[in-house]
């Protein structure tokens, strides 16, 4: 799994760098935990479960061979086993030191150059814009995606294949309640459009 210190998360909170003119404001938030989990679980379930079919089906092999209610006995602890796993994957990022800056109370100042998280007017992070892969709108609020970290060079394929495909999302949560004006949601979203971060059609 690609932690969020790979993802432009890591390094903390520092010194908060003068803000731009033209920056959108937001009103300070908090990120909850759980929300997180709920939300990345979610997706994660949606993308892997036929992922899931996989342990069953090997669980189920050895009954063509010798028909037993053992083997679906065991095709289902397989199962429930890869899906505890990838469960607590997505749970454990929220415990990792590296993702701690995302569930602060914080607000978000963003303009063409980065999105800067900022929880007092001396400790805030700053956070390019090329490291987020996409935007999503979801109820409402926006999700800002923290791109995967580069796998090692020399990893072998299947483990490459591993970190691609159960990699846990990691992303910023910005409710639409925290802009200041309607307007300012609007310029945020012509932003991520322009950007190509964010669907046409998602307007």
């Amino acid at each position: 799994m690609n932690q969020p210190n790979q993802r432009g998360g890591g390094g903390g909170f520092r010194q908060a760098q003068q803000p731009s003119p033209m920056a959108i404001r937001t009103r300070k938030t908090q990120f909850s935990t759980d929300d997180y989990t709920k939300l990345a679980m979610a997706e994660v379930w949606r993308k892997d479960w036929p992922y899931a079919l996989i342990p069953f089906v090997l669980g189920l092999l050895p009954a063509l061979f010798a028909t037993s209610w053992w083997w679906i006995l065991l095709a289902v602890v397989l199962t429930l086993l890869f899906v505890v796993l990838r469960s607590a994957q997505v749970q454990g990022v929220t415990q990792m030191e590296q993702s701690k800056p995302l569930f602060e109370r914080m607000a978000f100042e963003m303009d063409n150059r980065n999105v800067l998280m900022r929880v007092s007017p001396e400790k805030a992070m700053q956070l390019p814009w090329d490291m987020i892969g996409r935007a999503r709108r979801h109820d409402s609020a926006y999700l800002l995606y923290l791109k995967p970290g580069t796998p090692p060079e020399g990893l072998a394929a299947w483990r490459l294949w591993i970190a691609r495909t159960f990699d846990v999302p990691v992303f910023l949560h910005l409710p639409y309640k925290i802009f200041t004006s309607d307007n300012d949601r609007k310029l945020f979203e012509a932003m991520l459009r322009r950007k190509d971060l964010l669907p046409g059609e998602a307007a």
